[in-house]
């Protein structure tokens, strides 16, 4: 039965068409089919779409429109609950202890991280975008990373070690971490330094996903310039561009200890002024003075962002 509320905002069959550009028979179909239809009726009878309608069929057309089923994709729009509401659940039932939810004010509940490695393990690649674009959304690059990102790889590396499967799982999960990562680096209008930070990986490594982590959550949190260069940069290539990026830090990352040879960090480019050298991730042996090992993503964001004060 629609709902009556008034007083909320409203918008009527044609403008949701125009706004999204969608024809007004795919809404009406919409609804018939999956229910993402209008859940207000005015006094006058009419059926109105709210707020939170709207944003369910924003949701549908942005998967649909990424390739996604259209059934799987109204059941992730469906998903969407009412601003500032917790999904129902029976009054006995305690919330587990992995399942993340909003704070009161926050406009959705987070999707858990359970729910992202049920959808991982059946390479649902539509359920896994909405998780991470709503987390981006609603907590920012670093909890994301921390808090979804690190523990969904950790269940996906225990299923690797308790079955010897799960490569599948690894590459689309990473892949669409990169895919919700990369586009937030961009130039940001106004930077907070006039030099530019320069991110890549060790020579041989090619685990470069938490350089677009760091990278992201300097750009979007802090506005940061940031150069990625990714996986597998020689050490030559790497110095060539210090000298023409004359950068204000660099950040290399290692995870394996057979790519994080320190010995070439001592033969990096000196620039006037000086770029800060850092390193993150476990691969790396003893450090040239003067190279600072960052032990997780807040430490190097603190870190990079004391350097360009």
């Amino acid at each position: 039965m629609p709902e009556r509320e008034p007083t909320a905002p409203s918008y009527g069959i044609g403008a949701v068409a125009r706004r999204f550009g969608l024809p007004a028979p795919t809404l009406r179909t919409w609804d018939q089919r999956y229910g993402l239809g209008p859940s207000l009726r005015t006094a006058g009878g009419h059926r109105r779409y709210t707020e939170l309608d709207v944003r369910r069929i924003e949701e549908m057309h942005r998967l649909v429109r990424a390739g996604a089923p259209a059934a799987e994709a109204a059941e992730v729009a469906l998903r969407i609950l009412r601003p500032g509401s917790a999904p129902r659940r029976p009054a006995a039932e305690a919330p587990r202890a992995d399942e993340s939810r909003s704070p009161a004010g926050w406009e959705e509940p987070l999707y858990s991280v359970t729910q992202v490695v049920r959808a991982a393990l059946s390479l649902d690649s539509w359920f896994v975008t909405a998780a991470l674009d709503n987390w981006l959304r609603e907590r920012g690059v670093a909890h994301t990373w921390d808090h979804l990102v690190i523990p969904v790889f950790a269940a996906i590396s225990r299923r690797q070690d308790d079955t010897g499967a799960g490569i599948d799982l690894e590459h689309l999960f990473s892949e669409r971490v990169l895919a919700a990562l990369a586009p937030l680096v961009e130039r940001p209008a106004a930077p907070v330094h006039p030099r530019p930070v320069l991110l890549a990986c060790a020579e041989e490594e090619q685990h470069s996903l938490p350089l677009f982590a760091l990278a992201a959550a300097l750009t979007v949190e802090h506005r940061v310039e940031c150069r990625v260069m990714g996986a597998r940069m020689p050490y030559d290539a790497l110095a060539d561009a210090i000298r023409r990026l004359a950068p204000a830090a660099v950040f290399l990352w290692s995870h394996q200890a057979g790519t994080g040879d320190p010995a070439p960090l001592a033969g990096l480019p000196r620039l006037r002024p000086a770029a800060a050298v850092f390193v993150g991730g476990p691969g790396w042996g003893d450090l040239p003075a003067g190279v600072v090992h960052l032990r997780s993503l807040d430490d190097a964001i603190t870190s990079i962002c004391a350097v360009l004060r």
